[in-house]
């Protein structure tokens, strides 16, 4: 789905349906409430479902050292909502000039006059405006006065958990990707580009992609059970993350052996999930050690992600 980024070139179409403004991090069960009521509503009204996020985070210009890491990029997020019904997504430039609307400028500028909104779905924690001074009280004077609906969607709670991108963070930094999977839309994804490395898995005989570039959370140390995709192409891997002590080197380094996979992979993007977290990271006494745990932890790779 192409992602509209200027609103003067939102296609008429586009227009005059139902809207739900938040940052989607993730794209979780929450975020999913949230649009499946998007969606009833844009049904309702015969009109398109958009959802209206930023690019980036808005906390990233107001207060960059207190901005966590995200859990999405946007064609990544764009991708997520658009397979759940999501007719178009707008990922809107966040600059000094958005964040200085009051909350009845960001209105009147955004929800009536550039997207003609005739309903609106949100989150009972949703804010806007300028110093978040639009909240949902705010929000449904000023729907109500421009005769558009509005539907504040209650969060959804699993296990007794209350489902956030915040808890989805804290799970994925914690390594705990099986459980962040069972509150995500679709498995926790990184993304990176491939560049040399040590050559050491080649000689070993478990040649690895060494991902740079990831612009997202990366899950705590560790070696992991996964899929990969190359130019569309899905394949199991297993994943190290983190140093490589048994021979000496202690940055932290993103490794994938893409299973059963031959084709070389330098230079090219490379897109990894994380199923299942298999054990963290040791140092073995020798090489020989060090092989027949990577042949346990690539048969189990192999039986997660097949």
């Amino acid at each position: 789905m192409p992602i509209v980024r200027d609103l003067s070139e939102l296609p008429d179409g586009a227009r005059g349906g139902a809207i739900a403004i938040g940052n989607f991090d993730g794209v979780h069960l929450g975020h999913l409430r949230i649009v499946r009521r998007l969606l009833e509503r844009a049904r309702e009204l015969n009109g398109p479902a958009i959802v209206f996020t930023f690019d980036p985070h808005p906390v990233r210009i107001l207060r960059p050292e207190e901005c966590p890491p995200p859990l999405t990029w946007t064609k990544r997020k764009a991708e997520l909502l658009a397979r759940h019904g999501v007719n178009k997504i707008v990922a809107y430039p966040t600059d000094e000039q958005l964040l200085g609307l009051s909350a009845q400028e960001f209105f009147e500028k955004i929800v009536r006059g550039a997207l003609d909104a005739k309903a609106m779905v949100e989150g009972p924690n949703f804010y806007f405006g300028h110093n978040r001074e639009g909240t949902i009280d705010v929000l449904r004077k000023f729907t109500s006065a421009a005769g558009i609906s509005l539907d504040v969607v209650e969060p959804y709670s699993l296990d007794g958990q209350l489902v956030s991108s915040s808890l989805i963070r804290q799970l994925v930094a914690e390594g705990d990707v099986a459980r962040a999977a069972q509150l995500l839309s679709a498995p926790y994804r990184i993304r990176g580009m491939v560049t040399h490395g040590a050559g050491r898995g080649a000689k070993l005989g478990f040649p690895t992609a060494n991902l740079e570039a990831v612009d997202t959370l990366l899950p705590q140390a560790g070696v992991y059970a996964g899929r990969a995709w190359v130019n569309g192409a899905e394949c199991p891997a297993a994943i190290s993350l983190g140093p490589n002590p048994t021979f000496g080197e202690g940055h932290l380094k993103v490794e994938v052996h893409l299973i059963d996979h031959e084709e070389t992979l330098y230079g090219l993007p490379l897109e990894v999930e994380f199923l299942e977290r298999l054990r963290g990271i040791e140092k073995f006494a020798d090489q020989e050690s060090l092989v027949k745990q990577l042949q346990l932890d690539i048969a189990r790779a192999r039986e997660i992600g097949a």
